[in-house]
């Protein structure tokens, strides 16, 4: 039986009644008041996130942006020292073995967080690549990650507004951070590294600001909502990246791992395209239910803001044009749905 893991934040979650569910191998909290709750709280004010479950890789030498460059779809000799970018390691047939986040920290250093369940996985493809000059090392220990996401995040933080993908040190009531300007829910907000042991201070600084705590529950809900997929669920090793919509984090001028196949995929045209949808009839879709056709649903639910089911899904090509009414088989009740723009919910004006 796996004995789960635990964050630095795991006796904070407990204290305050968190719901504690196994989640990639770890012992995380889903919800705390709600789910509802916690999801409007992100969408009107601010909310923070344990996310220290996610793994944190180190790529450092006079070779290292060779390395990264070679595997890593978007283009990192783009990085300056300060800049953030959203990339793509990826297999011989495009499939992505995980998306992640690339931080240059240095001249020859770079930060990259991946994903819980892929931890492991994506420290060994990256250091059995490694070339001369190239050291990656796995520092997921030595640091904890809270997202504080929402409209008024910043202002609770009392950080002044920033570029997008873009990180910088500081501090936060005497806690040392790296501030990233990244987030997982279309809200503006930031992601703050600490060293692991000043994570419980840190968080009840954050709270201590009016911030409410969130679980994975209502991270999972607002990242469906503006359409941000979930490795995994939506895209993993056996789906190409221009199939699932990321083709514009692949640049095809740059060799890589999979470029090849990737570079005949646009050209031809996908066969299948990853949509998002809206119900048009009463129903909330999940994750592998069918769609008629030959597709399937990735990820579904009921969006708190819309007040009606929706999801992301796999369909032909010739049924994914924006307004295209799709049929879902919702617990074996045909269901009609509409493909729909990308996010599915926009903050209104």
């Amino acid at each position: 039986m796996q004995t789960l893991r635990r964050t630095p934040l795991y006796e904070k979650h407990v204290e305050a009644g968190a719901r504690l569910v196994p989640f990639a191998g770890w012992e995380m909290p889903v919800q705390y008041e709600g789910v509802i709750a916690e999801h409007k709280a992100v969408r009107t004010d601010a909310g923070v996130f344990d996310v220290s479950h996610m793994g944190e890789l180190e790529v450092e030498g006079p070779a290292a942006e060779e390395l990264l460059q070679s595997l890593l779809s978007n283009d990192v000799s783009k990085l300056a020292i300060g800049e953030v970018q959203y990339t793509l390691l990826t297999n011989e047939q495009g499939g992505i073995v995980d998306d992640l986040i690339v931080y240059r920290t240095d001249t020859a250093r770079y930060f990259i967080v991946v994903n819980a369940s892929n931890r492991d996985a994506d420290f060994a493809w990256l250091s059995e690549r490694e070339i001369r000059g190239s050291d990656v090392r796995d520092v997921s220990d030595d640091y904890a990650l809270l997202a504080v996401q929402g409209p008024r995040a910043l202002e609770r933080l009392g950080l002044a507004p920033g570029k997008a993908f873009t990180w910088e040190l500081g501090a936060l009531d005497g806690v040392e951070l790296m501030i990233c300007r990244t987030g997982y829910t279309g809200e503006e907000g930031v992601e703050l590294a600490c060293m692991a042991d000043e994570a419980p201070k840190l968080w009840d600084a954050i709270l201590a600001r009016g911030v409410v705590p969130c679980g994975l529950g209502a991270r999972d809900t607002l990242r469906l909502e503006v359409c941000y997929p979930l490795h995994g669920n939506d895209i993993g090793p056996e789906w190409d990246a221009i199939s699932g919509g990321l083709g514009w984090v692949c640049a095809l001028d740059t060799e890589f791992t999979g470029v090849e196949v990737l570079r005949e995929v646009k050209a031809a045209g996908p066969q299948r395209k990853l949509v998002a949808f809206r119900m048009t009839e009463s129903g909330i879709p999940r994750q592998g239910m069918p769609i008629e056709g030959g597709g399937e649903v990735t990820s579904g639910s009921h969006s708190p803001m819309l007040d009606v089911g929706i999801g992301l899904g796999y369909v032909p090509a010739a049924a994914s044009a924006v307004g295209s009414e799709i049929t879902v088989d919702v617990r074996g009740k045909p269901r009609r749905a509409e493909v729909v723009p990308k996010p599915i919910y926009k903050r209104e004006e």
